[in-house]
Formats: C-alpha cells, structure tokens, sequence
C-alpha cells in the first residue's frame, strides 16, 4: 500500500470506531511516537486492547499490524523534518553505546537488504548497464554520494558516464535532453525524497531509457515504472540517514560489471596506473617521521 498513512488515516476517520478514533487521534498527532511502538504497547497508551490495534490495521486495509507498522515508520521518515528526526533518533539511541548500537543497525540493514533484494532486477540491471550506449547517474542531498561514488568506478569501465548535476531545476533536463531508449539512468535516492529526482526519473522514462532505481521500497516515488528496482533498508540516523545498505548494493554493481569486463578495466587500470606513477598521485609508502639528522 503506497498511500500516505497519515493521508488515509484522516480519509478514514469518519467511518471508525470509537476506539480506533482513539488510536488515530494518537498517531495523527504522535505518529512519531508511534512508529516505534507494538501493538500492545500503542493500545496500552491509548487506553485500548491489543486486539483493537490489530483490527484497526486490518480496518485501514492492512493484512495485519506488522504490515501497518511498516507504513508507519516509512511514513515517518517522509514526513520528518530534520529537527524531528534528530529527537526521535535521541530517543532510540543510548549515549553511552552509541558506536554499538549504529554500527549493529547498519549490520542488520545490510542482513535485510540480502534476504529481500530482487535477484532478478539486479541480473537486469547489470545487463542494461553493459549494454547501454551512455549511462547517466542522479542522486541528490544525502543520496549525491552514492551516485559520485557508482559514477567513479563505472567511468573506469565505460567510455560514456554522465553525473547528472543539480543546482538548478531546469539543469536537469537540459543534461539529460538527448536520453533515449538507448541508455540508461541509474537513480538513488531514499526519504525524504527529492522532488527534482522524481521528475528526472518520469523524464527519462519517458523518452524510452531503461532506469535502475536504488531507493528503499516498491513504493518509493522513483520505483515506479523502472526498469529494475533494487530496494535496500535505510533508517535514521540522527538528522542523517545510513546509508551502508546502498552503498553495498552499488559496490556488488561495481564488482559484477568487474568481472564481466575484466579485460577492458585491466587495460584500462595499466594505463592509470603508469599515469599516476608519472604525476606522482598516490604516496608509496609510510611517511619518514624521524627527527632530521643534521
């Protein structure tokens, strides 16, 4: 179910029980309370039984309340303002464990993304991207990072990889003007999702170009239509997001097209590397800190 929840919610209000008025006069003004909560735990606030919430879910269309609780955590993060976001994840994290409990998070995002990641979409996408005449990258705020990173390492692989640039609404468009059926757009992006993102992926779409999302639902505004969507859990992290899960899907991208094209790439890193041994780029070795003997 891609709707609002909090949208739903208040279309449905008039035709609910008291007590699920109850649990919706909660979680319409407390819903980032309530994200976090179980069943039991939201009717012992509300001051109704486990069973009513469970009914309620039912009631706005949800197989169950683990299927409405999902709905509500990603409504949350869609709805937050940075500020928000901050308080709830103040909330959520002890001070005194704060590298553990992140670090153990991101692990068990990344344990999510594998058992639930469509296989298939990601054998396709790999297929479009070796296939494509030019491969154009998108990602915007948070999400800029992860679409540097996967347009560095493809740059190394293909001879035509764009970075699409933001600072401008109409820029956009303009670097994507002669995309068609013959390219590829490959889109990250997560919540709070970027409006420009969302026209730049129906833009592409439309002009016959196969695009691969990288977002965190089926139901995320970029997933829609695409050739090949690859979901991976993301959450809140204070005023940021984790975004250890994506990064691993791009790096599995980046080693699949590797093996495919071992030969180009290793041409490709022989001439580099003669490059950066003339221009002196990397450091060979540990720098001497010892005091000068004159």
């Amino acid at each position: 179910m891609s709707r609002d929840l909090i949208e739903l919610i208040e279309n449905e209000y008039p035709t609910l029980s008291k007590g699920q008025k109850r649990i919706s006069d909660y979680i319409l003004a407390h819903y980032d309370k309530a994200a976090y909560m179980t069943a039991s735990k939201l009717g012992a606030e509300v001051g109704v039984s486990e069973s009513t919430v469970v009914r309620y879910a039912i009631e706005l269309g949800y197989e169950g309340y683990p299927e409405f609780h999902t709905a509500l955590q990603e409504t949350l993060r869609m709805r937050l303002t940075a500020v928000q976001r901050m308080e709830v994840s103040d909330d959520r994290i002890s001070e005194e464990k704060i590298l553990d409990e992140v670090l153990t998070s991101d692990a068990e995002r990344i344990r999510k993304t594998l058992e639930n990641i469509d296989r298939d979409a990601f054998n396709r996408a790999i297929e479009a991207l070796l296939s494509a005449r030019r491969i154009y990258t998108i990602g915007m705020r948070s999400s800029s990072s992860l679409a540097d990173f996967l347009s560095y390492y493809l740059s190394l692989v293909f001879d035509d990889v764009r970075r699409v640039r933001t600072t401008s609404g109409s820029e956009v468009f303009e670097q994507l003007m002669r995309i068609d059926e013959r390219d590829v757009l490959i889109a990250v992006s997560f919540p709070r999702y970027s409006t420009r993102i969302v026209s730049a992926v129906d833009y592409a779409i439309g002009a016959g170009a196969k695009v691969i999302s990288i977002t965190d639902s089926i139901a995320s505004p970029i997933a829609s239509d695409t050739y090949a969507t690859l979901t991976a859990k993301s959450d809140m992290v204070s005023f940021g997001d984790s975004l250890v899960a994506p990064l691993s899907i791009i790096n599995a991208i980046i080693v699949a097209i590797g093996k495919k094209k071992k030969d180009e790439i290793a041409k490709t890193l022989s001439t580099l590397e003669a490059v950066w041994e003339e221009y002196n780029v990397y450091n060979k070795g540990p720098l001497d800190r010892s005091p000068s003997k004159e």
